[in-house]
């Protein structure tokens, strides 16, 4: 099986007005399809930096990028990029705002307004396609923003911290929904997160950046002896403690 993304010694650096900040340096990784990868690291390392990268917000200063085996294009449709708020416009209807992507687009193919009704019904969300963000709870527009950044139809997805302002409760409901979507739909992702125990209960695999400027120090596969696999029953996994304080120190 041939990777969906591969990154080949990418390293980037931030200019300010008194010097040069390297964010990342050497990074080299592979992620197939299907996969699911989490990535943490200490705070300010560049975790982000990576995604913007990823996505082609901003550009490589050395290394290659490719996804399916080819350089990007500028605006790429194959990336959804899911951030650490919804950003729901308050003044468009939830159906107004998982369509927008494809407004901006300028997609009028029916079947991918079908796919969206179809989103909208079996993630429960159907029934409010006509209220508006302010109506809805923390949960119901999260999963409004994930079918948003689905209608495209991205073979990656990128989630940067994207439940970082849900309280803990709901956190864990949301996440148990969001993994249920992604691989129900088979799509490849990434997630960005400080929480160790979210890294490991979502991923197949754990990559651990250094400080500044990130590197990646060590990737853990993870591998848990429970049925049915969800974020909620991973942590009930006996070798889940294990990789927790594997991670940790890691991070020290």
């Amino acid at each position: 099986m041939n990777p969906l993304l591969s990154l080949r010694n990418i390293t980037y650096s931030y200019n300010t007005k008194k010097a040069e900040i390297k964010a990342i340096e050497n990074i080299s990784l592979d992620l197939y399809p299907g996969s699911f990868t989490s990535i943490v690291g200490p705070s300010g390392c560049g975790k982000s930096t990576l995604l913007s990268l990823i996505s082609g917000l901003i550009a490589p200063q050395s290394g290659e990028l490719l996804i399916n085996g080819r350089k990007p294009e500028k605006i790429n449709t194959h990336i959804g990029y899911m951030l650490q708020r919804d950003n729901l416009l308050d003044w468009r209807t939830i159906y107004g705002n998982v369509t927008l992507g494809l407004e901006i687009n300028h997609i009028k193919d029916k079947e991918y307004y079908l796919w969206v009704d179809e989103m909208l019904k079996e993630y429960g969300l159907y029934s409010f396609r006509n209220a508006h963000p302010s109506q809805l709870s923390g949960g119901m527009r999260q999963r409004a923003a994930l079918i948003r950044t689905l209608a495209l139809k991205p073979d990656l997805l990128l989630l940067d911290e994207p439940f970082s302002a849900l309280d803990y409760q709901t956190r864990l409901e949301v996440a148990d929904d969001i993994y249920s979507i992604i691989k129900e739909q088979n799509k490849t992702a990434i997630l960005v997160t400080h929480d160790i125990s979210e890294a490991i209960s979502m991923g197949d695999r754990v990559v651990v950046l250094s400080h500044r400027p990130a590197l990646i120090k060590r990737i853990f596969e993870i591998n848990l002896s429970i049925p049915n696999r969800t974020p909620f029953t991973s942590r009930q996994a006996p070798e889940f403690a294990g990789y927790f304080n594997s991670i940790w120190e890691e991070l020290q």
